[in-house]
């Protein structure tokens, strides 16, 4: 086993092990609604007043703790290899640390460190298209365009509501969906490298 491969190993048991957590989480939490309800909403809702729900918070915010360290460590772990994607992710996996760790209580830290994760996540997902061969190349750009249009979107506070097609929840999982599925394809495509 080389490199890339554990790098990738590293990757791939980060994303799955966020989405079971995800879904875990979401499934502890009292009426969750993936329309109205952010996926922060798990680890604290906070509106006029902030609100948690154990056992989903603990669930959400180790997982996405957890998801950023293994691939901060994976990308550590390749850095000398590819470089900008790394690096990028490396961001973007520190972004993914500091919404574990500063929930929506925080307010403004939470949304910055969200925002990080999410912007350098697709940016990574873009650039990383020369380290892939075909088809995971295109794929890279594809799910990168897809992390960062609904993205700008997203930050434009532009939500469609309720009666609607997509909520605010449903926009925001447009934007982390994609980015998960990278990191989960990624790591795939790079525990096969030889």
């Amino acid at each position: 086993m080389n490199i890339l491969n554990i790098g990738g190993s590293l990757l791939f048991a980060a994303g799955t092990q966020f989405l079971i957590g995800l879904i875990i989480a979401e499934a502890l939490y009292p009426d969750y609604n993936i329309s109205t309800n952010t996926i922060s909403d798990l680890g604290a809702t906070c509106n006029s007043n902030c609100v948690i729900h154990q056992p989903s918070a603990i669930i959400f915010n180790s997982s996405v703790f957890v998801l950023g360290m293994l691939a901060l460590i994976g990308l550590y772990l390749m850095y000398s290899r590819y470089t900008l994607p790394a690096v990028l992710m490396m961001i973007g996996s520190i972004g993914a640390m500091g919404v574990g760790v500063f929930t929506e209580t925080t307010r403004s830290l939470h949304l910055i460190f969200s925002g990080i994760a999410f912007l350098f996540t697709g940016l990574s997902a873009i650039t990383s298209y020369r380290l892939s061969k075909f088809p995971m190349s295109y794929f890279s750009i594809i799910l990168g365009i897809m992390v960062l249009l609904p993205l700008i979107v997203y930050l434009s506070g532009t939500f469609f509501g309720s009666g609607y097609p997509l909520g605010q929840g449903e926009l925001e999982r447009l934007i982390a969906y994609p980015a998960v599925i990278w990191v989960i394809g990624i790591g795939s495509h790079l525990i096969g490298r030889t």
